[in-house]
């Protein structure tokens, strides 16, 4: 494991990064395993046909994106939890919690009823986590990161979106107590690039045990 990991520290047996779009998630978790020599498990977003035709146009392709990532995610999580005695730490940049959280958020009445009972037939179980790590910044950072990082599929999507999914992500982790959370102001630090902003993130992570705590230290200057 890297340096920056005590001897005697415990790592979490199982950490999810989650958080909106564009917050850095993704980025977080191969640092985090990166750190600590470790398997991942990522969610595939470039493998949904349908993804940047929801974002064209949300009201036509919202079922069919929502039903396509619902079974890949049940898939992941149940290869997790089939081999999670097989190996000491993993990382995960998705909760399967999230899949409901973006079909309440995109779906109407009749499609979520339609989701709600796949969903249910299927019945997904995931491995509990140690530690969730929840990202948040504020919708117009999201916007300026998204737009930055270039990706085709996401050239669509709006503020007003963003702003919704902010306030979604916002609702489920103020009720969130299935496993110790830490949230983490991500607007103004940046854990991937700047060494000092990592430390102190991976410091707070690895105190972490139980309940709710937050990351929000001053950010340092260049």
């Amino acid at each position: 494991m890297s340096e920056l990991i005590p001897p005697d520290a415990q790592p979490p047996r199982y950490i999810v990064v989650e958080g909106p779009i564009g917050v850095g998630k993704t980025s977080l978790a191969r640092k985090l395993a990166m750190t600590f020599n470790v398997e991942m498990l990522l969610e595939q977003a470039e493998e949904n046909p349908f993804l940047a035709r929801f974002y064209q146009s949300p009201s036509q392709y919202a079922l069919q994106t929502q039903l396509f990532f619902l079974f890949q995610r049940t898939e992941q999580v149940r290869a997790l939890a089939q081999n999670e005695l097989f190996s000491p730490v993993r990382v995960s940049d998705f909760l399967l919690q999230k899949d409901r959280l973006f079909a309440e958020l995109n779906l109407d009445q009749d499609e979520f009823a339609l989701y709600d009972n796949v969903y249910r037939h299927l019945a997904p179980q995931a491995p509990k986590p140690d530690l969730v790590i929840y990202l948040q910044a504020p919708s117009q950072v999201l916007l300026q990161r998204i737009q930055r990082r270039g990706l085709s599929h996401e050239k669509s999507i709006s503020a007003d979106y963003l702003n919704r999914l902010n306030e979604a992500y916002a609702r489920f982790f103020h009720f969130y107590d299935e496993a110790p959370l830490l949230i983490v102001n991500a607007a103004d630090i940046d854990p991937i690039h700047r060494d000092d902003d990592y430390a102190q993130l991976l410091r707070r992570a690895l105190d972490i045990r139980s309940g709710r705590h937050y990351f929000n230290p001053r950010p340092l200057a260049d």
